[in-house]
């Protein structure tokens, strides 16, 4: 019974020290994290260059639609001895001119009350005529692009009569086509003045551009997986003078921004209308320029790389550890990578390296990557073979972040946004991309900052705009 007793313990103490031998408690030194320079970046600003055409069809059809019915009305005869009505007859027509010029013809009727008299010793002696006009005004106009408004400066060219001009005199309508024709001057100025308004409220660019941009500058998701957003934030707005080329009017716009790739939860936008100005230039350069900052947080960075080491086992028969949480965070320059790992050896290891970008694969790497000095004194002690290099080279390729995804989707959505697309009714915007290019890494208390330069072309045009 003794010697049964005794072998029992053996085998117990047997199994303990096996058990003891098979699974260690890594308990290592965690490297504190230290400050690196806060979240403020230098953001090198974005140059978008968007030719921008409106058709003369659109302006044509604007102009219809604020000028209906009566355009004009002058009910007061005392200022100036003039009461005049002036309805349009019909759709308005504008057309190209020689010389970047604009034609408009506009059918009308007026009612023109004219009064002639004088004021001596106190008594008023007036005598009051009305005019019938019924014909076609041609008018030609200069234009400019002044404060985000198609601007025109109007002259009435020649005005043709339907039917000959009529004055009523007593009760009858009698052609007094002779002494109408020198009295158009009278009203010219006002027909002029009321033709450039109504153009410039028909071709104020500013709520259409802002209305486009406030839409482009909504953050929106590059890749679902990665969690990363694009936002643009508008600096400044250029534009050249407009140009009229055929039955199309064009001017280029450039826009001046910050962009910005953010991971985790949608962020907001930081649109603001109020503080984009209007800037005239001679020449925008034809290619845009893009310079976006790519923001991956610590906190995101760790879920992406955790997900790199599901499913997967590190060492070799008895002896493995599977990973099951990533941190990491800055000190002193590097990154720490904390692996919490259940298998032969439970507990969290500390990795240390300097990240680095590789060109071909698109990924963030972390380069001279070694375990803390403290996890490694920990691991030659406990297991050794964790702190073997074949070991380490397994667990390096896990430890990547891939930025291509994230750049091939963001090229793909940037893409949605120059085909065709449309922000509003009537506005297109069309483009292509070139390869996007990695720049550079900055590492900040809380977030790694790559910095990657696009380069291509952006168009907007106006077809169809009511």
């Amino acid at each position: 019974m003794l010697k049964f007793s005794s072998n029992l313990l053996i085998i117990c103490s047997i199994l303990f020290i096996s058990s003891c031998a098979t699974t260690n408690k890594i308990d290592a030194l965690k490297p504190e994290p230290d400050d690196a320079t806060p979240l403020i970046y230098e953001n090198t600003p974005s140059y978008i260059n968007m030719p921008i055409s409106v058709k003369l069809k659109d302006i044509e059809n604007q102009t219809n639609a604020s000028l209906s019915g009566l355009i004009y009305e002058d009910n007061s005869i005392e200022d100036d001895d003039i009461e005049m009505k002036v309805w349009k007859l019909a759709p308005i027509t504008i057309k190209n001119e020689i010389g970047e010029k604009i034609k408009t013809i506009l059918p009308l009727k007026a009612i023109v009350k004219y009064r002639i008299g004088t004021k001596k010793l106190g008594i008023e002696i007036y005598d009051t005529r009305e005019f019938h006009l019924d014909g076609v005004v041609t008018l030609v106009s200069d234009v400019a692009l002044i404060n985000w408004k198609l601007n025109t400066k109007t002259e009435l060219k020649s005005l043709d009569w339907n039917e000959s001009p009529t004055m009523t005199v007593f009760g009858k309508n009698v052609p007094v086509t002779y002494l109408i024709n020198p009295a158009v001057k009278l009203f010219k100025s006002k027909i002029e003045k009321k033709i450039d308004e109504a153009i410039a409220k028909s071709m104020d660019f500013k709520p259409n551009v802002l209305a486009a941009l406030e839409k482009i500058c909504v953050p929106f998701l590059m890749n679902e997986t990665y969690e990363s957003w694009l936002r643009i934030v508008p600096i400044e707005i250029y534009s050249t003078s407009a140009k009229l080329k055929n039955d199309t009017f064009v001017l280029d716009m450039g826009m001046k921004c910050n962009m910005e790739t953010l991971i985790g939860k949608q962020p907001e936008s930081k649109f603001n209308a109020s503080k984009i100005i209007l800037k005239p230039v001679t020449k925008i350069p034809e290619d845009i320029t893009a310079n976006i900052v790519a923001i991956s947080t610590y906190q995101e960075a760790s879920k992406i790389m955790t997900k790199n080491f599901a499913g997967q086992e590190f060492g070799s028969g008895s002896q493995k550890v599977k990973v099951q949480n990533v941190a990491i965070w800055h000190k002193k320059g590097k990154m720490i990578i904390a692996l919490d790992v259940l298998g032969s050896v439970n507990g969290t290891i500390y990795l240390a390296g300097f990240p680095k970008y590789n060109e071909k694969t698109k990924e963030i790497f972390f380069d001279q990557l070694d375990y803390a000095l403290d996890t490694k004194n920990k691991l030659m002690r406990t297991a050794n073979w964790l702190a073997q290099g074949l070991v380490l080279k397994k667990i390096e390729q896990s430890c990547r972040y891939s930025i291509k995804p994230n750049l091939e989707e963001g090229q793909k959505s940037m893409m949605t946004y120059m085909r065709n697309y449309s922000p509003m009714q009537g506005v297109f915007v069309n483009g292509k991309m070139e390869d996007i290019q990695f720049q550079k890494i900055q590492l900040t208390n809380q977030a790694i900052i790559a910095f990657i330069k696009v380069k291509g072309t952006v168009s907007v045009s106006v077809d169809g705009l009511k």
